[in-house]
């Protein structure tokens, strides 16, 4: 990280791990791990310096925070060795007797939401509480009174956001300190640092989080991911990692300072997760992998 990027977020009272992980997958969405390969992986996460976890509560249609509870308790690891990140404001069908999908970001909604995840994750407090998705309806001041509050009674950390673009985010910071939003990011949709939103973010302090930071680059066989894997073929040569390592190494040279969220409960590859903050890409290689996603030079 940047002198410059320290000096800008002074204002961050947590200590994120510079990977961190996403537990989506984790319940029953997924893979349904049991609790005590739930809290076999959270030592795994933590061994290997990914101290960081991420959750949301409509996650396993509302229950994998509270699987995650009962196996952060079995783990037996200290809650000062770790950070929780939620979200909330979705309100799903499932799970709940919503008759359609909306969200609710009223100051008593958020208030209950954030206390019922701290139940459900056995903890006092959320390192960062973020809105989970922008709504129309969303009244500033009313999102600022609840988090003031939650700050105040130690509920929460820091807050952030969550899918916000940066007029949105604007909105929210006029009243209340922003200083997370997590988005999509990956060399596969890399349009937040040309649509001016990560320019936005580092001019305001902002750190942001990436979802899905491996895009689609294993998950579509088309030109543009044929044409990353190809170069990523020689890179793996280059540099001796594997291809995750150099996507997420790819997200992290950049000057904003983005986390990537990553979802993966492979044993194998959380060990491997860490060697990205230490790989140094140069600036070519970097920039031909960008080059590959879009399909033509550089403008």
């Amino acid at each position: 990280m940047s002198q410059n990027l320290e000096t800008e977020n002074t204002n961050l009272k947590t200590n994120l791990s510079k990977i961190i992980a996403g537990t989506m997958n984790w319940g029953i969405w997924d893979k349904n791990l049991s609790t005590s390969e739930m809290a076999h992986l959270i030592r795994i996460c933590i061994e290997n310096k990914i101290t960081t976890f991420d959750h949301a509560d409509i996650y396993g249609d509302y229950t994998t925070e509270s699987q995650f509870g009962k196996a952060f308790g079995e783990s037996e690891i200290s809650r000062d060795k770790m950070q929780f990140i939620s979200k909330c404001g979705i309100q799903m069908t499932s799970g709940r007797a919503n008759k359609i999908k909306h969200y609710d970001y009223g100051k008593d909604y958020i208030i209950w939401s954030v206390e019922n995840s701290l139940k459900n994750l056995q903890t006092d407090y959320l390192d960062v509480l973020l809105l989970h998705r922008p709504s129309p309806l969303m009244v500033a001041d009313e999102i600022a009174e609840a988090v003031e509050k939650l700050k105040q009674e130690g509920k929460i950390i820091d807050f952030g956001l969550s899918n916000f673009t940066s007029s949105q985010t604007e909105l929210i910071r006029q009243k209340t300190a922003v200083n997370y939003n997590q988005i999509q990011f990956s060399a596969t949709h890399h349009e937040a640092m040309l649509d001016g939103s990560l320019d936005y973010m580092q001019v305001h302090g902002i750190r942001p989080m990436s979802w899905n930071p491996l895009g689609t680059v294993f998950r579509e066989d088309i030109d543009q991911t044929r044409r990353l894997k190809k170069l990523l073929v020689q890179l793996v040569e280059k540099y001796g990692v594997g291809s995750d390592t150099i996507l997420l190494s790819w997200i992290l040279k950049h000057p904003s300072g983005i986390f990537p969220v990553a979802g993966t409960v492979n044993i194998a590859r959380i060990q491997q997760l860490i060697k990205a903050v230490e790989l140094q890409l140069d600036n070519l290689d970097w920039f031909a992998i960008w080059t590959e996603s879009m399909g033509n030079k550089v403008p």
